[in-house]
């Protein structure tokens, strides 16, 4: 309510609104009173009251405008470089943008580095490939066919003492391996070598004879590390120790779950003259030390 003008007690009356107020009201009330300031109770020129100012809603802040208010206050509370340097607050939104937006990246980085490092996938980063080698040259003896009055007697070769697979490069000697008291195949003490099962045909004679080697250790990958990767088509030398060798090609590579191995389709009895090569694979079991499957590579004699 503005000024009246009114110089008679104003009428009492229920109940007045609690901002309202008059100065001739006041007077009355309270005789001798100072009232409000003039440059408070009136404006100068003033000719009548009117409503609110209305004025256009202001647009809300940009995340960038908020970004830089709140880094600022911070620095200015935390950073005494900044306090002593406040005058040049002109420079400091763009100053503040360029920093905000320094520790944004900084952070974006130390993020992505620390998900790299604990990331499975980092931790157990394959090696490289090894680049496929030269087919080995040598002469291919393959023995005759048995007659039906020698089917029971023992096909000889001389003994293998080397295995070559080109394609995943690998050469490397044959030790002989037998069975464990448990009655499972030996591996080799080495990670570095194959091995031959001895209690199973020689290779390039009629059955499936069975070459084994690891797949890794802990100082790095086995022999037999890149033997998931081959496909039919590749081909695996084995060579004698009479110089002879013999040519297998591979038919196909399956893993089989080590509580589930086929032990008929990979040791049991075959018309013609195959060859098993064998390792590691599947899921490392940390509590066990040892992986879950095996990888199994099926080849055939074709030289």
């Amino acid at each position: 309510m503005g000024y009246s003008g009114a110089t008679a007690p104003v009428p009492a009356v229920a109940r007045l609104p609690d901002d309202w107020w008059d100065p001739a009201w006041q007077a009355a009330q309270s005789p001798g009173a100072t009232g409000l300031e003039p440059t408070i109770c009136a404006v100068a020129g003033a000719t009548a009251v009117t409503g609110p100012e209305t004025r256009p809603a202001a647009p809300p802040p940009s995340w960038g405008q908020v970004l830089a208010t709140t880094f600022s206050l911070w620095a200015a509370r935390h950073l005494p470089w900044r306090r002593v340097h406040s005058r040049r607050s002109a420079r400091w939104p763009l100053a503040a943008l360029a920093v905000g937006a320094g520790l944004v990246a900084v952070a974006v980085g130390t993020a992505g580095l620390a998900v790299a490092v604990l990331s499975p996938a980092s931790a157990a980063q394959l090696p490289a490939r090894p680049a496929p080698i030269p087919v080995p040259s040598g002469r291919t003896v393959r023995p005759a066919p048995l007659g039906a009055a020698q089917l029971g007697t023992a096909q000889q070769v001389a003994r293998p003492v080397w295995v070559s697979v080109p394609a995943i490069g690998v050469r490397t000697s044959l030790i002989d391996l037998g069975l464990t008291k448990n009655g499972t195949l030996q591996v080799p003490a080495s990670t570095a070598v194959a091995g031959w099962y001895t209690g199973g045909p020689r290779p390039g004679v009629a059955g499936a004879a069975v070459i084994a080697g690891h797949v890794d250790s802990r100082t790095g990958p086995g022999i037999f590390f890149w033997l998931r990767s081959l496909h039919p088509g590749d081909r695996v030398y084995v060579g004698r120790a009479d110089g002879t060798m013999a040519v297998f090609t591979v038919t196909s590579v399956r893993m089989y779950a080590k509580d589930q191995f086929p032990t008929a389709a990979v040791y049991g009895a075959v018309p013609d003259a195959e060859l098993r090569l064998i390792t590691c694979g599947g899921v490392f079991d940390r509590s066990l030390g040892s992986y879950l499957s095996n990888v199994v590579v099926f080849a055939r004699l074709t030289g």
